[in-house]
């Protein structure tokens, strides 16, 4: 029996925003959220061009090839978001996040890619872990002690990224996993994780198997607590056929 990766993504404008600045790609082997930043018609564009680069990736990769394959995407991604903001200067400061899984086509290996503040979270034998590190002002207190995490939740700037694609130079992190069966994977944009705790994932990523059902109410969950940002969210289920 091989490992294979089935997933779905879905998005939601929220309640306050007038537009949504987020993008997804749910495919058979590569699933990625970017969140755009940096105005209106900037942020959706660097999102767009973003997932439009690393889409291409959704083919069947050699375990070997996957961290590189991910690099090669985000570098796509930076050289056309720096070319769109070299013909229009007014897009200067537009920005996106980008968290990507790419599935080996062995089902052996996956590797995750990830910069900004949307996340991935693994749902593995009833525990939930966010693989991510979030790449934001907050997350660098907690990290040095200033704050707790429970703090960090309500800071007034843990909306602010330290790094996010821009154009310019950036440092992604990547990670290689060896997925199980039965592994359930979240990726999400910040308009999810800044309004669910990561108990309430819990319990939905759990109680609701069906991966449609699953993503339909964490979107439900994110407006019933005001969804002040676009939602997005994709739930991919690592299943043995």
């Amino acid at each position: 029996m091989t490992l294979k990766l089935r997933s779905v993504g879905t998005s939601d404008r929220g309640l306050i925003r007038s537009g949504n600045q987020d993008a997804l790609h749910a495919g058979t082997w590569l699933v990625a959220v970017a969140d755009g930043m940096g105005g209106m018609a900037a942020g959706d564009l660097a999102s767009a061009l973003t997932i439009d680069a690393v889409a291409p990736l959704d083919v069947e990769t050699p375990e070997d090839a996957l961290v590189a394959a991910l690099e090669g995407g985000i570098a796509l991604a930076t050289s056309r978001i720096r070319q769109a903001v070299a013909e229009d200067p007014e897009r200067q400061g537009m920005g996106t996040t980008l968290t990507a899984l790419l599935f080996a086509r062995t089902g052996s290996c996956l590797a995750l890619a990830h910069v900004g503040d949307s996340r991935a979270y693994l749902f593995r034998e009833g525990v939930l872990k966010q693989v991510t590190r979030d790449d934001t002002f907050v997350q660098m207190l907690v990290d040095q002690g200033v704050i707790t995490a429970d703090q960090a939740s309500s800071h007034p700037r843990r909306a602010v990224v330290t790094q996010a694609l821009q154009g310019d130079e950036v440092s992604p992190s990547y990670a290689t996993m060896v997925p199980r069966a039965g592994d359930r994977w979240l990726l999400c944009s910040d308009g999810l994780s800044n309004v669910v705790r990561p108990d309430t994932l819990t319990e939905v990523l759990s109680g609701y198997p069906d991966r449609d059902a699953c993503a339909a109410k964490l979107i439900d969950l994110a407006l019933h607590a005001g969804a002040p940002d676009n939602v997005t969210v994709v739930v991919a289920d690592v299943v043995e056929e």
